[in-house]
């Protein structure tokens, strides 16, 4: 399971502040991955950030932030081509380009929408 953080956090809760947004996907995703056995990677746009984020512990998740120069839609997309092919890889993201990429990638996409009504039923 791939996740478009912050297009999952702005989705669900667009009105915490982006720290809170993070913390409380995060720890819906590490109690969604305890649950499923699922490998979880969520990917947050992070060239604009100034400074370090704190990290947060999320047990069973990878944190990745995008690089100078990388959106997360791009570093969603390159770790989708990475996986080997006929692997089950979901993309949670509403985002139209970023599902039309995965999909040719042979990812399956999924709604923001559809993922934090799952985390909130947990």
């Amino acid at each position: 399971l791939i996740v478009d953080g912050y297009n999952v956090t702005k989705t669900g809760y667009p009105d915490l502040s982006l720290e809170k947004q993070r913390t409380r996907l995060l720890m819906g995703l590490s109690n969604l991955a305890a649950r499923c056995g699922a490998e979880v990677t969520c990917c947050f746009d992070g060239a604009a950030l100034e400074g370090r984020v704190p990290a947060v512990s999320a047990r069973g998740v990878r944190v990745l932030f995008s690089k100078a120069g990388e959106t997360a839609d791009e570093l969603i997309r390159r770790l989708v081509r990475a996986e080997p092919t006929g692997r089950p890889v979901c993309v949670v993201s509403s985002d139209r380009e970023v599902a039309d990429g995965v999909r040719r990638s042979g990812a399956r996409p999924v709604s923001a929408v559809a993922l934090v009504r799952r985390l909130d039923r947990a």
